[in-house]
């Protein structure tokens, strides 16, 4: 399968672009017209530098307002299209990009339409050139891929084809199996493109919020499958229009990027398995067991391990090569805590260890979809765990099972046995497993991450929803696995308030346990500082569900959160943060599914003043 991205989907300049799509392994570009008008460079200095680079020059876009028009109209049109032509074999490229009429079209006939497209054939055709007719779906005529393509059947010409892009499809609501259907010689190019979906006129929506495949709610694997299945053979290129992208790191998006079309190709693969497309092939996503351990780094060592031990954990030992990582222990829950010194600096989650039934095959997958492997000496007696790079800079760790299935193959590194220390006592061991890992992210980076472990994991994504908080909106965002679950949020940027708690939004563990009023009374009389719930909050939860007040008084005494489902009830209290991270604890009764997200603007409100309390010094 050939890979094309579009310019204007990064940030920088032509050169950036080409060098940044270059290094995430592109074979070829597409450029956008504005991105070689700005340019210092001539045609052919960017057609030589393409070349060094290794890239093939797919597609010269946009060109607009073509056909539908007066015949002097179209004389002038003609006159503009040579002269791209001409340029184009300055920049040694063959194909050009025309869209459907939308600002100036004042001939509603197909019959002209045709004549007109079969005349700039034989003008391309003059010129060795190609031109791929697309239906924009605010096109004023023609606005469906099927109508531009009946078209572009009528034309018949050999330097005419139709490019089919699954936004403009998609966002219409159209049917794409009858792509299936096409003669794939006149389908000469394919753009593909995301979205979440939003409630706005298509054209905002598609200049501003397209995201890369796998990224937003289309179907691009039924998409996709009508393509191969048409016997379509050409460039898979992205054309993505989106205000964040292209204000975002142009190598870190490139990779995005090729990231999507790789898990797009992994996905459509096994749907059409006589594609005449070759699609990578990836080693199979391995399902996780479970979380083996969870990494922090911070420079409040006091802070952290007071409140671990605080929950019930004990220190299991040090690292014995890496003295400044130590292990704590409870139930199956393993906790490795980097001690960078006294530096005062915030505990960030650093890394995170999944348990795998083959390590080797889940690390191959993870660097196949451009994962970074992370350079690691292993010393002797020491576990090869396999780590990668994540898009924010963690690490991702993939963990062989141990002979009870439940990993921790790495523990004698630690010099200790985990049942020595939770058997002994059956109080330490009242938290017995990582519910979930809540990741926080940039707006403009939540959409890779999830792409990231939904990708690498084989896990599912959840429907977005949106919270409160006194900087504005979150959007969240699940990503489960039958034993695996994250949750990303992201923070809002557009507002002093809002930059400020994107920059400071707190990530954290979700500790599970089968009775939290236990572990709350134990870690209260340890000393434990949770986050302080207000008493409105109560009052409403009363009100809400009807709860008796002896239990109301119960869960208040400890801060402990309610929410209810029609088949469970999840009860859950917060530490208070320490840096950009706090944990929690979570019973679940029944079978309640979620994440307690009820109750999320009560916690945001709260950490929002510690934070700024904290940070700032402004009062709560």
């Amino acid at each position: 399968m050939r890979t094309s991205i579009a310019t204007v989907c990064l940030s920088g300049t032509l050169a950036e672009k080409l060098r940044a799509a270059a290094d995430a392994g592109f074979d070829g570009v597409e450029i956008f017209e504005q991105d070689l008008v700005v340019s210092p460079h001539s045609p052919e200095q960017i057609r030589d530098r393409a070349a060094e680079l290794g890239l093939t020059l797919d597609l010269y876009q946009p060109f607009r307002d073509l056909l539908s028009v007066e015949e002097d109209v179209f004389q002038d049109n003609l006159r503009r299209l040579e002269s791209k032509f001409q340029l184009m074999q300055r920049l040694g490229m063959d194909q050009i990009l025309v869209c459907s009429n939308v600002a100036t079209a004042t001939v509603d006939d197909d019959e002209v339409r045709v004549d007109q497209l079969r005349r700039a054939g034989e003008l391309a055709e003059r010129y060795g050139c190609y031109i791929s007719y697309e239906a924009l779906a605010w096109g004023k005529y023609v606005n469906t891929y099927q109508h531009a393509y009946d078209i572009v059947a009528k034309v018949d010409h050999p330097h005419v084809g139709t490019c089919l892009d699954s936004f403009h499809i998609l966002s219409r609501g159209d049917d794409p199996s009858g792509i299936a259907d096409m003669d794939p010689a006149k389908i000469f190019f394919l753009q593909l493109a995301d979205a979440p979906s939003m409630e706005m006129g298509i054209l905002p929506w598609s200049r501003h919020h397209r995201v890369f495949p796998g990224e937003g709610d289309f179907d691009l694997k039924y998409f996709m499958e009508q393509v191969a299945k048409s016997g379509y053979d050409g460039p898979v290129s992205l054309e993505i229009f989106n205000d964040k992208f292209r204000e975002a790191d142009v190598a870190r998006t490139a990779i995005d990027g090729l990231r999507s079309l790789i898990w797009l190709a992994d996905k459509t693969a096994g749907r059409v398995p006589d594609s005449q497309m070759e699609f990578p092939q990836l080693a199979d996503a391995q399902a996780p067991r479970g979380f083996d351990f969870v990494e922090l780094r911070t420079g409040r060592l006091g802070e952290v391990t007071r409140a671990l031990h605080q929950l019930g954990f004990s220190l299991g030992g040090y690292h014995q090569s890496k003295p400044e990582f130590q292990a704590w222990v409870q139930g199956d829950v393993r906790i490795i805590v980097e001690d960078e010194g006294p530096t005062g600096g915030a505990t960030a989650v650093t890394g995170l260890g999944v348990i795998v039934d083959d390590a080797t095959a889940a690390a191959e997958r993870a660097i196949s979809l451009k994962a970074t492997p992370v350079p690691r000496v292993t010393g002797e007696d020491e576990e090869d765990l396999h780590p990668v790079y994540t898009p924010s800079g963690s690490e991702l760790y993939f963990c062989g099972p141990g002979p009870d299935g439940k990993g921790r193959t790495w523990v004698p590194e630690f010099g200790f046995d985990p049942e020595d220390i939770t058997s002994g006592n059956a109080d330490k061991a009242l938290i017995n497993s990582v519910h979930h890992i809540a990741l926080a992210q940039p707006r403009h980076t939540a959409a890779e991450t999830r792409l990231f472990y939904s990708s690498v994991l084989g896990l599912d994504s959840a429907a977005p929803e949106f919270l409160s908080s006194p900087a504005g909106l979150v959007h969240k965002q699940a990503i489960e696995g039958e034993k695996v679950h994250f949750t990303v949020s992201a923070a809002p940027e557009g507002s002093e308030q809002g930059g400020f708690f994107a920059e400071n939004y707190p990530e954290h563990i979700t500790f599970q346990t089968d009775d939290v009023f236990a572990v709350a009374q134990r870690a209260v009389q340890r000393g434990l500082k949770m986050l302080a719930i207000p008493e409105n909050y109560y009052d409403d939860l009363a009100a809400r569900f009807g709860l008796e007040p002896a239990f109301i008084a119960r869960i208040k005494e400890f801060n402990i959160c309610y929410d209810r489902s029609d088949n469970g009830e999840y009860l859950h209290f917060y530490t208070a943060p320490f840096g950009n991270t706090f944990f929690e604890v979570a019973e679940q009764r029944g079978d309640y599914s979620g994440f307690g997200w009820a109750d999320e603007p009560i916690r945001l409100a709260a950490q929002y003043r510690a934070l700024r309390d904290d940070v700032r010094g402004i009062p709560r």
